[in-house]
C-alpha cells in the first residue's frame, strides 16, 4: 500500500529519459511539476543507442550530443527550482531505462508520446511503449502536439475501476496524488455487457456485475475519505470501457488518467490489458499506468 502523502515523499525519485524532442521536452514539464509539488529529485537520462554507435566514427561526437540534450534538461529542472540529476548512458535505450530506474530507485518515470494521428499514434513509440508494458514502478505518458505544451497543474484525475487487483493498484497514487494537487477525483466503472459473449442487460448477470461496479467505486471513493480528498464523483456506466473512459475523459475536462495494468508475468504482461493500452495510446491526456505488484 502507497502511505497517504501529507506531508509530501510518494514520488521521491522521479526519471524523465529526454532525446530532445518536443514531446521529450513536454515530459520534462510534466516532471518538473510532479517534483516541485512532491519535494523530489528529477534524474534527466539521455540514452545513446549502442544498436546504433557500432563501428560508427561519430561515436564521440554523438556521445557528446546526448550529454547536451541532458544538460538542457537539467537545466529547464532547475529553473523551476527542483534537484536534478543528469546521466548519459549508452545501450538499448528501453533496456538502459529500466535498469536505471532499478538501480536508482526510481519512483515514477515520466515519458513522452508522439501526438500524431492515425496510425502513426498507435504506434507510440517503441521506446515508450516498452518502458510502459515492462517497467515495476508508474509510468506517466503525455502526449505533445508539437508546442512542448504542459497542462498542468491538475485539477480534474480520473482512476477507472474493476474491482480487479490490477486496477486497485492505482487507487493509492490517484488518491495520493489528488489529495497533493488538492484536485477532484472521479472514479468510474464500466460493465462491459458484451464480453460475455451474450446479451446480458437484464437478469441475474447484470445485477451481480453492477454490484460489482458499486463495490469497485465505493472502495475508491472511501479511500479518498481517508486521504481528505473532499470533492469525489463516481459513476457506473454500460458499454465498451475503453470509449467509455475516453469520453468520460472529454465530458468532464479530466486532465489526468490514472489506471491499472495486469501484474502478471510471461507473455500476458506484454500484452497490458487492452483497455490499459488503448487509453495510454490514444488518451489526449496525460495517463499514469500503475502495475500490481507481482
Amino acid at each position: 500500500m502507497w502511505p497517504l502523502n501529507e506531508f509530501g515523499g510518494v514520488f521521491e525519485n522521479i526519471l524523465v529519459p529526454t532525446d530532445g524532442s518536443d514531446c521529450a521536452q513536454a515530459a520534462v514539464g510534466y516532471a518538473a511539476d510532479l517534483a516541485t509539488r512532491y519535494d523530489s529529485r528529477v534524474h534527466a537520462l539521455c540514452v545513446a543507442d549502442s544498436r546504433t554507435l557500432e563501428n560508427l566514427p561519430q561515436y564521440d561526437q554523438i556521445t557528446k550530443e546526448r550529454e547536451e540534450v541532458a544538460e538542457r534538461a537539467c537545466n529547464d529542472l532547475s529553473e523551476s527550482g527542483v534537484a536534478v540529476e543528469q546521466a548519459v548512458r549508452t545501450g538499448v535505450p528501453y533496456e538502459t531505462i529500466l535498469r536505471y530506474a532499478t538501480e536508482q530507485d526510481i519512483d515514477l518515470i515520466v515519458m513522452g508520446t508522439h501526438g500524431r494521428t492515425g496510425v502513426q499514434r498507435y504506434l507510440l513509440g517503441s521506446v515508450t511503449e516498452k518502458v510502459v508494458r515492462l517497467s515495476d514502478v508508474p509510468v506517466l505518458t503525455a502526449k505533445s502536439e508539437g508546442d512542448g505544451e504542459v497542462t498542468c497543474p491538475y485539477t480534474e484525475i480520473l482512476v477507472p475501476t474493476d474491482g480487479s487487483e490490477g486496477a486497485e493498484a492505482a487507487v493509492d497514487p490517484a488518491v495520493d496524488i489528488a489529495h497533493t494537487y488538492n484536485a477532484r477525483l472521479h472514479t468510474l466503472s464500466i460493465i462491459d455487457t458484451m464480453a460475455m459473449g451474450v446479451d446480458v442487460r437484464s437478469g441475474a448477470i447484470l445485477e451481480a456485475l453492477e454490484e460489482s461496479a458499486r463495490s469497485a467505486v465505493k472502495t475508491v471513493e472511501e479511500q479518498a475519505a481517508q486521504a481528505s480528498v473532499s470533492a469525489v464523483e463516481t459513476e457506473i456506466e454500460h458499454g465498451s470501457p475503453y470509449r467509455g473512459i475516453r469520453s468520460y475523459v472529454e465530458e468532464h475536462d479530466i486532465d489526468l488518467v490514472v489506471m491499472g495494468t495486469h501484474g502478471r508475468s510471461g507473455i500476458e504482461r506484454y500484452l497490458l490489458g487492452s483497455v490499459a493500452e488503448k487509453t495510454v495510446r490514444t488518451s489526449p491526456v496525460p495517463v499514469m499506468t500503475v502495475r500490481q505488484p507481482e
